[in-house]
């Protein structure tokens, strides 16, 4: 496969999508350094979530190319994308309420043992060290995920990420509908992952949340990177002025 030498994770060039007759994603190029949080941001219909299930593999670019650690990638569907090291958690978390904790961790991964059958006592275990791991502390791993906060069920999805050796964790809109309280676990976890030196895309639209937590930030606005500003560089109320020019200029 064909090679690009630098020091980026991942590397999204010119990439473009059509929807029919709508033009989701035009040309847009997008990086994340080892180890970098990156927030992705800009109004519905921007493009974001369309690029980021491009990486996941639940789209497929029209146009472009991927690079992950430095190597030309396909990434055809999500189990692509996750043989690379790459595990998204939505919004909706894709998890199974009326499962239990360790359940969910293992989804579709579950360890066997002869005979085929599950190993539900290594799941327990992992799980509950998985959850430690991120400083979530849940009495056991058999409670059903239905009985817990919103805050706590982020923990479980990014906690299965960090279990499964993630190198990209992307992360649709954890903080959306979650109290004070909990939105500030979410952001402690996430910091487990940056301390993990695992890379980060949030996308969100709280744009105090983005820049508490991410390094850098990228704009889009109707399928087009409008910006690319380090954190050093901006503010909240100088990311809000971006996402409004930038909604207006690719009007």
């Amino acid at each position: 496969m064909e090679r690009e030498n630098n020091d980026f994770l991942v590397r999204m060039v010119n990439i473009h999508k059509w929807f029919g007759r709508v033009y989701a994603l035009r040309g847009v190029d997008f990086e994340v350094r080892r180890g970098e949080t990156v927030g992705l941001i800009g109004d519905n219909g921007a493009g974001k979530s369309t690029l980021i299930k491009i990486l996941s593999g639940y789209h497929h670019a029209d146009q472009g190319e991927i690079y992950f650690e430095g190597q030309r990638v396909s990434i055809r569907s999500p189990r692509d994308a996750r043989g690379l090291g790459i595990e998204t958690v939505y919004q909706e978390q894709a998890l199974a309420p009326n499962l239990s904790i360790s359940r969910n961790i293992f989804m579709g991964r579950e360890p066997l043992r002869r005979l085929g059958l599950i190993d539900k006592k290594v799941m327990d275990e992992e799980s509950m060290q998985a959850l430690a791991n991120l400083g979530l502390k849940l009495r056991s791993p058999d409670v059903p995920v239905v009985t817990l906060s919103g805050g706590e069920r982020q923990g479980v999805a990014i906690a299965r990420a960090l279990h499964f050796k993630a190198k990209l964790v992307i992360l649709d809109e954890p903080t959306v509908a979650l109290s004070v309280k909990e939105v500030e676990e979410v952001l402690e976890f996430i910091r487990q992952l940056q301390r993990e030196k695992v890379s980060v895309i949030f996308i969100t639209h709280n744009l105090y949340h983005a820049f508490d937590i991410a390094e850098r930030f990228v704009v889009m606005a109707r399928g087009k990177k409008m910006a690319d500003v380090k954190k050093e560089d901006t503010s909240p109320q100088g990311l809000s002025d971006l996402v409004l020019k930038s909604a207006f200029v690719a009007e």
